[in-house]
């Protein structure tokens, strides 16, 4: 049997103790290490400092062959074509232009414009207005009952003599309804005694119409183009004992438009006008008036 040498008992339980005492004193350094600095973190690379957008990011082309191509082909295409331009309209026009009282000139100037192209020579002759059929026109200072009384100082001679039925003294042509009504509500210091019709088309039916003209005498009729001719066409309104014929010229509606800015008004009125008012005219018998 060997000599072999063991630890004693003691020995060994004595190392074992400090071991395990020396153990939980590294723990106890690392616990209070750890509770001064904090807890230990692992190292991470350092991040992108920039910040993160809130735009949307942009959206990936598609990754098939001629896409990009095509993608700026259509941008090119699209910075080509120049910008529409919007077109001006009468009422922009108009407001910035200073309000101007119409004359004889515009009204010759108007039917120039619209026949023109259509008639010969000689039936241009014949569409020709005169000088001397020209009332003076307003020179935007007057109200309607003063324009009419200058324009008719023998107003209340005209309407006792007047018996005719179907058949006015004035005429009197707006672009509107409304207006119309404005127009009877302001002549009341010149009419007197005299009785006015309107005739538009949202007050009367034409034939309602028709039988007023027949039945009673008329002095003074307020109304639009339109209606006027056509009561004209069907022999209700006669002109054999007209002597005046006013133009609302002047006045301008919310789009600052004139009778004559509106297309089909302006239309209407020339119709009127040539039925049988130029002819009046040029023989002296109807007066014009621009208001």
């Amino acid at each position: 049997m060997g000599d072999t040498l063991e630890e004693p008992w003691w020995e060994s339980a004595g190392q074992t103790r400090q071991r395990s005492t020396n153990s939980s004193s590294d723990r106890s350094d690392d616990e209070s290490l750890e509770e001064a600095t904090g807890p230990s973190k692992v190292m991470k690379p350092p991040a992108n400092n920039k910040p993160v957008s809130s735009k949307k990011r942009k959206q990936h082309t598609e990754c098939f062959p001629g896409a990009e191509e095509d993608q700026s082909k259509d941008k090119k295409e699209g910075e080509g074509k120049p910008k529409k331009r919007r077109k001006k309209k009468i009422s922009d026009i108009l407001a910035q232009s200073a309000p101007k009282p119409g004359t004889p000139e515009d009204v010759k100037k108007l039917l120039k414009e619209h026949f023109g192209a259509k008639r010969s020579v000689i039936e241009l002759e014949e569409l020709k207005l005169p000088d001397a059929c020209f009332l003076p026109p307003n020179d935007l200072t007057h109200s309607f009952s003063s324009y009419l009384k200058e324009i008719c100082p023998k107003w209340a001679k005209l309407r006792k003599n007047h018996k005719e039925k179907k058949s006015v003294v004035m005429l009197i042509i707006c672009s509107s309804a409304l207006r119309c009504l404005e127009l009877i509500k302001s002549m009341t210091a010149f009419k007197g005694e005299g009785k006015v019709m309107k005739l538009f088309a949202k007050h009367l039916k034409i034939q309602e119409q028709s039988k007023i003209l027949e039945k009673d005498v008329i002095h003074v009729g307020v109304g639009t183009p339109g209606r006027i001719k056509v009561l004209i066409e069907q022999d209700s309104l006669s002109l054999a004992g007209l002597k005046y014929v006013i133009l609302d010229w002047n006045w301008r509606d919310q789009k600052l438009r004139r009778l004559v800015d509106i297309p089909e008004i302006r239309k209407e009125s020339i119709d009127l006008l040539e039925i049988g008012l130029i002819k009046l005219c040029r023989e002296g018998s109807v007066k014009l008036g621009l208001f």
